[in-house]
């Protein structure tokens, strides 16, 4: 049961009168897992009372990335936020984002803990934590996902602590965690193997800050995710194959490496089938996201250990989690995403990043975050955290979107969120195009004759063999062209036929 000695005991209600117009708002978890319930909804109920009465109310609102529906989503629909950062998935936000009617900032994840240290947004007002149990000392144990609620704990005026219920309080054996002290005051860390323990199982707050505990019963509320299609797994098969080639050359320790996943369906299928290959080892991961497949695949023995910042699972498959915890008590680490996603660490670990992109272009620059460079879809994330400093670096994508009437590689990206310096493989349905060592013209072949959906090839090809010659040849005239036509015509290349790209 979440307990709270010593410290008043507020409703959603109460908690949400203690927040001003115009605070910065710190909620604590990472994706659904972990983030506060009660009081953001009550804080939008507000909102909307306020509005009613014409009366002015908006938050600015930083986290660990994004939340569940119950704050980001609540929120959004009130339209009681206009900053938002550091990430969102919400629908209502991006609207808002989309239309101008909220500031959205996009961030590195590593990044938000020192920025807040640093005082660099201004002081947190208050912060939003949600935990099993807290302490009269201050120790703040905390469930599903530990994002930046540390570093939020640690920095603001006044916390309000939501003691759910609903979670294990066994949660604690599987939290590592440890606030970096700002610089120039940081030492190594001590992170030699994913599954190292470094730090205490608790946060801390100064008790004389909390000014209430309100409790609750509430699921995550996270979703799985459908089973892989027949273009996931054929671009987990590139993925598989491209990874026993390099260890059968040489270049990957027999023994692997451990290896992050970013989210969705595309990174499911791919650890799904590396573990389902029968010439792969077993390994273990260094990631910011434990969902559903990756648990099976623990419970299976084919990965046999993770490092993550949060249990983004189904209710379902947690509710599963917590009858057989003693089965991943020492299989899974949860840290504060400034460890989780720490550049240094995935460097000295060696860790192979796999993540999606919106589009690629020909020379190899990712753009995950915005569709036709305007529209943002969720943000960053963690994907640059260890794309920069991977071992190896993939990206995947398939190879058309929205029935063939977009190329997923284009001549040049609309927005570039990961550039040619630190992408080191494309991969779609189509195949796989190894870029290291290429200078950026053989680089732009590859990723045309390897990735690129055949229908699109002699369009890129041609763009490439006609654009003025340089170290990179572009017609800054043309390079947009393929966006132009969809924006203006509903297709990228409105002459092809349909029946080209089969059912998709």
């Amino acid at each position: 049961m979440a307990t709270a000695p010593d410290y008043p005991e507020l409703t959603a209600e109460e908690a949400a009168e203690r927040i001003p117009h115009g605070a910065m708002l710190a909620v604590g978890g990472f994706t659904p897992a972990g983030a506060p319930k009660a009081v953001p909804r009550a804080l939008a109920r507000r909102a909307r009372a306020l509005h009613e009465g014409g009366t002015p109310f908006q938050v600015r609102v930083i986290s660990g990335a994004s939340t569940g529906d119950a704050c980001d989503d609540e929120l959004g629909l009130a339209e009681a936020v206009s900053w938002r950062a550091p990430y969102l998935t919400s629908a209502p936000l991006r609207r808002l984002a989309n239309s101008g009617k909220l500031d959205f900032v996009d961030m590195h994840l590593s990044h938000v803990s020192q920025v807040v240290l640093e005082g660099f947004l201004g002081p947190i007002d208050v912060a939003v934590v949600e935990a099993t149990e807290v302490t009269p000392d201050g120790k703040v144990y905390l469930t599903t996902g530990i994002g930046n609620a540390p570093t939020f704990l640690q920095c603001a005026d006044e916390v309000i602590i939501e003691l759910n219920a609903r979670h294990d309080p066994r949660l604690r054996e599987m939290a590592d965690i440890l606030v970096l002290p700002p610089p120039p005051n940081r030492k190594p860390i001590p992170i030699n193997d994913p599954l190292d323990k470094i730090g205490t199982p608790h946060a801390l707050v100064d008790p004389r800050k909390v000014i209430g505990v309100v409790r609750s019963d509430e699921p995550d509320g996270g979703r799985g995710f459908t089973p892989p299609d027949e273009v996931s797994r054929r671009i987990a098969g590139h993925v598989s194959q491209f990874l026993l080639d390099e260890m059968a050359k040489g270049r990957i320790p027999s023994g692997f490496l451990p290896l992050q996943s970013g989210v969705g369906n595309v990174c499911n299928a791919v650890i799904a089938g590396l573990a389902e290959s029968p010439d792969f080892p077993k390994f273990k991961v260094y990631t910011e996201v434990l969902q559903d497949a990756m648990l099976d695949l623990i419970a299976a023995g084919s990965v046999t250990g993770a490092s993550t910042c949060s249990l983004t699972l189904s209710d379902e498959k947690l509710g599963w989690l917590y009858e057989h915890f003693d089965d991943f008590a020492d299989k899974i680490v949860l840290r504060p995403q400034e460890i989780s996603n720490n550049p240094g660490i995935a460097r000295r670990l060696g860790v192979i990043a796999t993540n999606t992109a919106i589009e690629v272009d020909i020379y190899g620059h990712a753009n995950s975050t915005h569709f036709f460079g305007t529209q943002v879809m969720n943000g960053l994330g963690g994907s640059g955290d260890f794309e920069r400093n991977a071992y190896l670096s993939i990206f995947m994508c398939p190879s058309v979107a929205k029935g063939g009437k977009v190329s997923t590689i284009v001549p040049m990206c609309s927005h570039v969120d990961h550039s040619e310096h630190s992408v080191q493989v494309i991969v779609t349905e189509q195949g796989l195009a190894d870029l290291r060592g290429l200078a950026p013209v053989p680089r732009a072949r590859r990723i045309i004759e390897s990735c690129a959906h055949p229908a699109y090839r002699d369009y890129l090809m041609h763009y490439l063999e006609s654009s003025p010659p340089g170290h990179i040849r572009h017609d800054l005239r043309r390079c947009f062209e393929l966006h132009s036509n969809f924006i203006e015509r509903g297709a990228m290349l409105p002459e092809l036929d349909p029946s080209r790209f089969g059912s998709r």
